[in-house]
């Protein structure tokens, strides 16, 4: 919601009893959960939790690549779970492979999946998907895309992707503001990652656009400077947009659609087809069985500091 992001309203005191009462149900629900999660515990794999605390896209996925990649290079074999939001599947866990499609496990599990070639787990109880990937595959380290607030699951390294544009807007718990826990929950992280800004106390992430790829898979190249339209169904469709036009492209014409949204061949109706049509990497999955030949996505990889990795790689290690 765009107030959020805008000097607190007078107006916005109205929603401060919701606010008030999803604190209260999230510290209980915390508390209990986490009680849980400790009695129930058992020898299994180390669990890194890679979330936010604040609704909208902060970049979580490119770092969960950037990850994933580091701990292949060192010796891991990491899995992933997800939630997978947006897909509805028949049956759970789902352990995806070649042929699952969005609507079943989400886009950013399929993203991944296709990205990286790793194991990948979606159910909406987490507990559930990384027992599975536990007792079912060849890996060694469970990392969860999301999940910083499904406390039923424990873990060992918890990391915060935070918009370093945007922040936490007016600071204030939902429905007031965006923040899903207080501010006061980040003293509790092991590391805070701010996407594209630099912050006391928080390490720097750099996205750097890749070269465009098609959404069908022939390998061709798009020149930049090239006029293009552009469509993205992610939290923050802007962000994807300032990065067309920091790479050059010419935007005719530029649509946002609802976060995760499901994409049908109807919803590029609107498009001049003539012009190259380009899109995120999580939306050119949903796209695969209609992409025309001059549609494209933008593959964005992460950077972070070498001391970083040199850091979390210890923690790792650390775990007993």
């Amino acid at each position: 919601m765009k107030f959020w992001y805008q000097p607190l309203q007078w107006w916005a005191w109205v929603l401060y009893p919701f606010s008030l009462l999803l604190f209260g149900i999230s510290k209980v629900r915390r508390t209990v959960l986490q009680k849980s999660a400790l009695k129930n515990s058992e020898p299994r794999l180390p669990v890194i939790v890679v979330g936010n605390i604040s609704v909208g896209g902060n970049g979580k996925t490119p770092f969960v690549i950037w990850l994933c990649e580091v701990l292949i290079r060192e010796g891991y074999k990491p899995g992933v779970i997800s939630r997978g939001y947006g897909g509805k599947s028949e049956r759970y866990p789902l352990l995806l492979d070649s042929d699952t499609q969005g609507t079943e496990a989400g886009d950013e599990p399929v993203m991944l999946f296709k990205r990286l070639g790793i194991p990948v787990v979606v159910d909406p109880k987490r507990v559930n998907a990384a027992k599975h990937l536990s007792e079912q595959c060849d890996v060694d380290i469970i990392i969860t895309d999301d999940g910083l607030q499904h406390y039923a699951l424990a873990r060992d390294i918890e990391i915060v992707v935070v918009d370093g544009k945007r922040r936490f807007g007016n600071k204030k718990l939902m429905p007031m503001g965006p923040l899903r826990e207080p501010l006061s929950r980040l003293k509790e992280v092991d590391f805070i990652i701010n996407n594209g800004e630099q912050a006391d106390n928080e390490v720097t992430m750099l996205l750097q656009p890749q070269a465009c790829k098609t959404v069908d898979g022939r390998n061709a190249s798009l020149p930049k400077m090239a006029k293009v339209n552009a469509c993205a169904a992610i939290g923050y469709p802007q962000r994807f947009f300032n990065t067309l036009a920091g790479q050059h492209y010419q935007l005719a014409k530029q649509v946002p659609f609802a976060d995760h949204h499901a994409f049908k061949s109807d919803d590029f109706t609107q498009f001049e087809t003539n012009l190259p049509l380009l899109m995120t990497e999580k939306d050119a999955v949903k796209c695969l069985k209609f992409a025309l030949p001059n549609w494209w996505y933008l593959p964005i990889d992460a950077q972070l500091p070498d001391s970083f990795k040199i850091q979390l790689l210890q923690k790792i290690k650390d775990i007993k």
